[in-house]
């Protein structure tokens, strides 16, 4: 892991900082780095939920790294295809489509560009009070097409995504709160702690479960009603069909019947 990255242990629970300044921009070796955080997330059966966030309180990610771009180093172009940005896509998690543990955003300052784009890519989002969301991208002749265009219009109003993609125009945390955008809006110094208690909390959960939401909801996106229910019954949903027979589903019941805490394996 580069210095620009760094990971922490702690129980069930993977925090991953990003420090690159001054703007913790993206470029290529980062966004391996990322991906091999994630990855370690992803494929360690003791860790059951991360936590992202960034150092310092000014921002959290600019997103792609722009000056790396003006010397030649990246390319526009097939973007995704210039050089390795690593397992998961860009920043390892805006196209990490079989990482099913949780991941906590703990946004501790500015959430610009491929940042935001990172960001959208979590699954929980506490933001500090004084945080602001924007997509800087249209004026530099560019879109954010690294999980923006994709995500925004599903999380915002049509008309307020397109507000931040043509107009450039900042969104404060307390109205990202507003429209959903964000869980919870915390001062910054119950930022951390704020995201590490519902990372001790869902550690607790029994981990099958917990990825099985997961792999469910991207599974059955956008798909109608019916064909949902059907692909929960017959599609290829391996951490669904697993937690069904689980050693955990059965000691949830037990511990429920004898009125203890359960104790979950994720077996």
């Amino acid at each position: 892991m580069s210095q620009n990255v760094r990971v922490t242990r702690s129980g069930h629970v993977l925090e991953i900082e990003l420090d690159n300044p001054k703007v913790n921009a993206i470029g290529h070796e980062m966004s391996r780095d990322l991906g091999a955080a994630f990855a370690e997330l992803r494929d360690d059966p003791e860790l059951r939920v991360g936590i992202l966030t960034a150092a310092g309180r000014k921002i959290f990610s600019a997103g792609w790294d722009l000056k790396a771009l003006d010397a030649g180093e990246a390319q526009i172009e097939n973007w995704w295809e210039d050089g390795d940005y690593g397992d998961g896509g860009f920043a390892g998690l805006t196209e990490n489509w079989n990482l099913n543990k949780p991941v906590i955003a703990a946004l501790n300052g500015l959430v610009i560009g491929g940042g935001f784009e990172l960001a959208m890519s979590c699954d929980l989002l506490i933001a500090a009070d004084h945080v602001e969301f924007a997509l800087p991208e249209l004026p530099l002749g560019m879109v954010p097409d690294a999980g923006a265009l994709q995500r925004l219009p599903r999380r915002l109003p049509h008309n307020i995504a397109m507000e931040m993609f043509l107009l450039g125009r900042r969104m404060s945390a307390e109205e990202a709160a507003r429209y959903g955008l964000v869980n919870k809006v915390v001062p910054y110094d119950a930022l951390m702690s704020a995201a590490r208690e519902w990372a001790g909390q869902l550690a607790e959960a029994a981990p099958l479960a917990l990825q099985t939401v997961k792999e469910v909801l991207r599974t059955i996106e956008c798909v109608p009603l019916e064909q949902a229910f059907q692909t929960m019954r017959t599609g290829d949903l391996p951490t669904y069909k697993a937690m069904l027979s689980s050693e955990d589903a059965k000691e949830g019941v037990k511990a429920f019947v004898e009125k203890r805490n359960p104790v979950f394996r994720g077996k």
